[in-house]
Formats: C-alpha cells, sequence, structure tokens
C-alpha cells in the first residue's frame, strides 16, 4: 500500500470535501478562503527568524506540551512578521499542527494540545484528521515541512489569516501493528496549501487558536 493512498490521502485528501465544507470553504475558493471579515491590510511576509521547531512544554500557555516524538520532525521554514498578534498567531498555527501529529502519535483526540490550539471548525478538522488515522491503523514518521508562510490580520485584531505551503514527500504512514512504513514515489500528491484561520483566546491571553482550516490538495503553487 503506498503512504499517499493510504494515511496522508486519508489525512488530507479524501476528506478534503468534508472538512472544507464544514470549515466554511471548499477547495481553496476565492469567496471563502481568500478573504478574513475585516481585513483592513494585505498579505505581509514574514520578516525577522522563526523560532526553532521544537516547542518546550514549558514555554507554552498553561504548560502545554506540544513536543513530538524524534521520528516526527515538524519543520516550519517560517520567517516571523514584526507585527506582535501576527507572530504570536503564526506560532499557534506552527502549534495547532504539532497538536494533531501529537495526537496521530498518542492515537487520541483528547490530548491537552489539541483543546489547547483548535476550536470551534479548527476542533473538527483536528479531530478528523487524528481519528483517520487512528482508523486506519497508522502512526506518522519522517520529515514534514512548511514554508512559503505568510499572514493577513484582521483590522479588529483578533484573527490572524496564516497561510503558508506543506511539502509532505518525506512524510509517511506506519503501521502501529507491523511497524512498516508505507513509501510511495514523489509526486504532486506530495505538496499542500494551507490556511489557517487563527483567532485569540477570548480569555485575552496570548494564546491563539485555530478556528477554520482550509486545504488546496495538489498544490503546484507549492512545488
Amino acid at each position: 500500500m503506498k503512504r499517499r493512498t493510504s494515511p496522508v490521502a486519508v489525512a488530507f485528501a479524501a476528506t478534503a470535501s468534508l472538512l472544507l465544507s464544514a470549515c466554511g470553504g471548499g477547495d481553496d475558493r476565492a469567496g471563502d478562503s481568500d478573504t478574513i471579515a475585516g481585513a483592513g491590510q494585505g498579505t505581509k511576509k514574514p520578516s525577522r527568524p522563526a523560532e526553532p521547531s521544537a516547542a518546550p512544554a514549558e514555554d507554552r500557555p498553561d504548560g502545554v506540551d506540544v513536543s513530538l516524538p524524534a521520528d516526527i520532525d515538524l519543520v516550519f521554514d517560517w520567517r516571523k512578521p514584526d507585527n506582535e498578534n501576527e507572530a504570536a498567531a503564526m506560532d499557534d498555527a506552527a502549534n495547532f499542527l504539532r497538536a494533531i501529529y501529537r495526537g496521530v502519535d498518542a492515537q487520541t483526540t483528547k490530548d491537552a494540545s489539541v483543546t489547547a490550539y483548535a476550536t470551534a471548525d479548527g476542533m473538527h478538522y483536528a479531530q478528523t484528521q487524528i481519528n483517520a488515522w487512528i482508523d486506519g491503523g497508522w502512526t506518522a514518521t519522517g520529515t514534514l515541512r512548511h514554508y512559503d508562510v505568510s499572514t493577513r490580520p484582521a483590522a479588529n485584531g483578533t484573527s490572524v489569516e496564516v497561510a503558508f505551503c506543506a511539502d509532505a514527500g518525506k512524510f509517511y504512514g506506519k503501521e502501529l501493528k507491523t511497524g512498516k512504513i508505507l513509501k510511495s514515489e514523489p509526486s504532486i500528491e506530495d505538496f499542500d496549501h494551507f490556511k489557517l484561520i487563527m483567532v485569540k483566546h477570548p480569555t485575552g491571553t496570548d494564546l491563539w487558536q485555530a478556528s477554520k482550516v482550509f486545504v488546496e490538495t495538489k498544490a503546484a503553487k507549492c512545488r
């Protein structure tokens, strides 16, 4: 069984129409995913180096652990914007993705990191992704690279769109029972483009949560 027709396909492609409908969008359609209500500024490219991929638990809100096992490497080749809100939203967009794969590794949707970094449709997305891997009997292994990031804030300062590419060419499913790694030849299916709508936590803390997720699979612009 090929990797892209097993866990990754289920997690990112096979359920895409369900997920995008639930999140209020379609295949990256302009009317839904290209606009944030109240957005008052254009897309901004980040300008200073991002934090390393690993995020120690003690640095996270309320000590939430977003660490991953050594064989799951989420790389964020991002540069932070100067704006404080955009930088924080970008950091927690990365933590949202870490939370999903922490749930995949632990085989549960109830990890504290998922609750911390996801809300509303973002929570539904995270739970659906994790459950797809659990139902297939898979965990993840390898390197998943994220790059070409941009941010776009809403005028009211309560939401930020974080858009980026993902390359899963070296990221694989692994059968839990056998330990078999499910590989395939590199292809356009390895590339996805994401738009996460990050919202500020209602308590007024520095925590940002993914509230909507839009995914364009087989994204040629990311290749």
